[in-house]
């Protein structure tokens, strides 16, 4: 069974409710029909009903079972507009521009998140990452326990013999654009907590550089020793090693010769790329050249589970994100 096969079976043990607020896009539409017919989660699509009816006749789909709601109508705006206001008010939000953005999908669909009404949310098939996240982080915040928020990609790779059965965990490759030594940290703690609960075994963490134990000296690789020794002060049980070029992090037999004293002996499974332009770049190479299947950017350390989705993505694509949304949504509880 393929991973992505376990994460919908996971999800068929607790339907959780997710809403796709970019409903008038056609992978978005065979997504959900897809999730609908595999019966692992409910879905709620915002958007112009008579657009979206007539793309689903016209590509033979059947969203029967899926609640559509049309943000610019619907009898709730009100009350969402309300309650926006009284979140961001102290930002200087007035009541008439909450009332303007209720009337936007992506924002109409996280205040159902916040309401209850949905357990989670998947968008960024049209719309950029910081118009998906900037509406979480207004309205959802960030989660109790954690100090940063970080996005990742669940990468699996066929045919391969390295990470956890040629599935990695990288990050971050959506987000922070160049974190410094005590964000990096952060999001490597967040990514092992990531790898546990979806892979549901032990987290390898390594800290990637162009060096290896030294082997070249900069500011850029100082930020990386940096960062390591902080997650090895912060998480005294978590299996760590950097800086590490990524032959010795991920090939036994390259760390043998370049680091044979490293813990992780060449079997990472938790990649963390020292800024944004390395893990955007490496994720993409992986997943073109390697055949590989990506998942995300999904993102850790928001109070509920919203992810975002690659603009490139195809509706295979977006029914994976949508199982594992659900999948988050299970730890955190919420409606059925």
């Amino acid at each position: 069974m393929s991973f992505i096969d376990k994460i919908k079976e996971r999800a068929k043990k607790e339907i959780k409710t997710i809403v796709l607020p970019e409903a008038e896009d056609i992978r978005i539409l065979e997504a959900a029909s897809q999730v609908l017919k595999e019966q692992y989660a409910k879905i709620i699509l915002i958007g112009n009903q008579e657009n979206i009816g007539q793309k689903v006749r016209e590509n033979n789909l059947d969203i029967s079972g899926a609640t559509i709601i049309d943000s610019y109508n619907s009898a709730k705006c009100e009350d969402y507009a309300n309650l926006l206001y009284e979140l961001r008010k102290h930002k200087g939000m007035t009541i008439e521009q909450a009332r303007e953005l209720v009337k936007d999908p992506v924002y109409y669909g996280m205040m159902m998140v916040k309401d209850g009404q949905a357990d989670g949310l998947v968008s960024g098939a049209i719309h950029s990452t910081s118009d998906t996240l900037r509406p979480a982080l207004q309205i959802l915040k960030t989660a109790p326990d954690t100090k940063l928020v970080s996005a990742f990609f669940i990468m699996v790779v066929p045919n391969c013999e390295y990470g956890e059965n040629g599935t990695f965990i990288f990050a971050d490759s959506g987000l922070n654009e160049n974190p410094d030594a005590e964000a990096l940290s952060e999001i490597a703690i967040s990514s092992s907590k990531s790898f546990e609960q979806f892979l549901g075994t032990k987290p390898k963490v390594a800290m990637l550089s162009y060096s290896t134990y030294g082997s070249a000296k900069s500011e850029l690789t100082q930020k990386v020793i940096d960062a390591t020794k902080l997650v090895k002060e912060k998480e005294k049980n978590l299996l760590v090693d950097g800086e590490l070029q990524l032959d010795a992090a991920i090939v036994p037999e390259i760390a043998q010769l370049k680091a044979p004293n490293s813990p992780l002996k060449g079997e990472a499974n938790v990649l963390i790329f020292p800024n944004l332009e390395v893990g955007n770049i490496g994720y993409k190479l992986v997943q073109r050249l390697a055949k590989a299947e990506a998942y995300g950017p999904l993102c850790q350390g928001i109070s509920k589970p919203v992810n975002d989705l690659s603009r490139g993505c195809s509706s295979q694509d977006v029914a994976g994100v949508i199982a594992i949304t659900a999948v988050q949504a299970q730890k955190k509880g919420g409606v059925s």
